[in-house]
């Protein structure tokens, strides 16, 4: 089944980057000396669509103005339909400022229509932007609804209703012929359609019937699929000079927006992300600050790759305050499918235990978390050292093949250094006297490079009964005449 959304972004938003002037404060576009949009405020002062300038600033004094920009349009329409590519590969814009997705085939994927709608609604917001969503069998249905308001009907025979009893000026091609039709009394999408086709097409031409069939399924649509840059490197100015690392981390969601439905359209997964904090120009320059976030997992979810960008920018000092943010994708991979049990892992996925140390590295520092690197080696000390969680498991050493279950019993807490332990009455003593409750186990090692070690290890007790792990070295071998020497190597739980 195909179902549509479409995203309606007003004009005046797009050049005023400010939402909430739409509803609270008057504010006006002017293209060409003519108010082309406005806000409702401005709409209450008086103000209408097509006044001069002159007229327009009489009615209200106090509103914001600002002259259309159809570049910075067409660019954060670009911005939206690349951050909506993560619903949908087919996204496609539409005119007026609308976003079209074809999401018949992600229903089932992100919940229903009604889950996926509020995941756009997000989107957008993300991006900085507000919008009225409709949802209908047919994108040129869905355009028109979406003008007209927030509106969601997924049959067909429902759709045909509604689109009946909207004006008749949503229809682009209609509107050079406006006065005509209203001379007629006709103002209503469903009185446009009892009119005679014949009569109407010789009049208003046939590109009117054309919209009208395609918003009604009566006639096929085309459209021209937005398609992702091979490469992903997006920018954005800022609106003000920042020096809080946590108003940036806000606006750089909205780089993350675009990365996410980028990442989703090319099917890639992001390695390593490099965050540029461009600083004052001229004279005064300062370098640009470059921030690199490493992940031990290829990701591509947005909201992941938020939490990290924010530690990482809450970690960080800026030398000036930043005007521009441009976030670049370095290392990218496949995307790798997620697994879907039947029943989840106790204690949470694989996917999820690396995201955790991946915030805690972004948290406190590559070097403050760490992993264990078993090598080779039966002595204790040398059989284990620690490096960065963050390092490639083909750069550490191969541990030594063995049955653990075959092997003695290990302690879970080894010191760093053997302690000496004294004899009492020819046992060890360490606290109180030690009483062996294992046979020895030899480790004799070491000899490769000139320090040769042996050892018997033994599991031992004390009076309260708590196990050590203590072994007796023999100085110079087993037929050595000195005395062996013990030591305490660790204690059992």
């Amino acid at each position: 089944m195909s179902l549509w959304i479409a995203v309606h972004l007003p004009l005046l938003q797009l050049e005023a980057f400010r939402p909430n002037w739409l509803a609270e404060e008057p504010a006006m576009m002017f293209e060409r000396d003519r108010v082309s949009a406005l806000s409702a405020s401005a709409r209450a002062d008086g103000v209408e669509t097509g006044m001069r300038r002159g007229g327009a600033r009489l009615l209200s004094p106090d509103a914001h103005c600002h002259e259309r920009d159809r570049l910075r349009e067409a660019a954060l329409l670009d911005e939206a339909a690349l951050a909506l590519l993560q619903y949908t590969p087919q996204v496609s814009l539409a005119e007026d400022a609308c976003v079209l997705l074809d999401v018949g085939a992600s229903l089932r994927l992100f919940g229903g229509i009604r889950a996926l709608c509020r995941r756009v609604r997000v989107t957008i917001a993300r991006l900085g932007l507000s919008a009225t969503l409709s949802c209908a069998v047919t994108a040129t249905g869905a355009w028109m609804l979406a003008r007209f308001g927030y509106v969601r009907t997924l049959r067909a025979a429902s759709m045909r209703r509604r689109l009946e009893r909207l004006p008749v000026s949503l229809l682009s091609a209609a509107v050079p012929h406006l006065e005509w039709l209203h001379g007629l009394g006709c103002r209503r999408l469903g009185q446009l359609r009892r009119l005679p086709r014949p009569g109407l097409q010789r009049r208003c031409g046939k590109a009117l019937l054309e919209m009208m069939d395609r918003a009604y399924g009566e006639a096929p649509e085309l459209h021209r699929w937005v398609q992702a840059p091979p490469a992903f490197r997006a920018r954005m100015e800022l609106p003000d000079r920042i020096d809080h690392t946590d108003i940036l981390a806000a606006y750089a969601q909205r780089l993350l927006a675009q990365l996410a439905g980028w990442l989703s359209a090319r099917q890639l997964a992001v390695k390593q992300l490099r965050l540029l904090l461009e600083h004052e120009r001229g004279r005064q320059a300062v370098p640009p600050t470059e921030l690199v976030l490493a992940l031990s997992v290829a990701a591509w979810q947005e909201d992941h790759l938020h939490a990290l960008l924010k530690e990482k920018l809450t970690r960080s000092s800026l030398p000036a305050p930043a005007i521009a943010l441009v976030l670049v994708a370095d290392e990218l991979e496949g995307m790798q499918a997620a697994s879907q049990t039947l029943f989840p892992e106790p204690g949470g996925s694989a996917e999820d235990h690396h995201r955790l140390i991946e915030l805690l590295v972004a948290r406190l520092g590559p070097d403050q978390v760490q992993q264990a690197a078993p090598q080779a080696d039966h002595r204790p000390e040398v059989a284990n050292r620690w490096c960065g969680v963050m390092q490639d498991a083909a750069d550490l050493p191969a541990p030594l093949p063995a049955d653990a279950a075959r092997l003695p019993p290990r302690p879970l807490w080894l010191l760093a250094d053997p302690e000496p332990l004294r004899l009492q009455r020819h046992k060890p003593f360490y606290r109180t006297p030690l009483e062996l409750a294992s046979p020895p186990e030899r480790i004799e090692a070491g000899w490769w490079e000139g320090r040769p070690v042996t050892r018997d290890y033994f599991t031992a007790r004390d009076a309260r009964h708590v196990y050590y792990w203590i072994f007796r070295q023999w100085v110079g071998g087993e037929q050595s005449d000195q005395e062996p020497q013990w030591f305490l190597h660790g204690l059992f739980g």
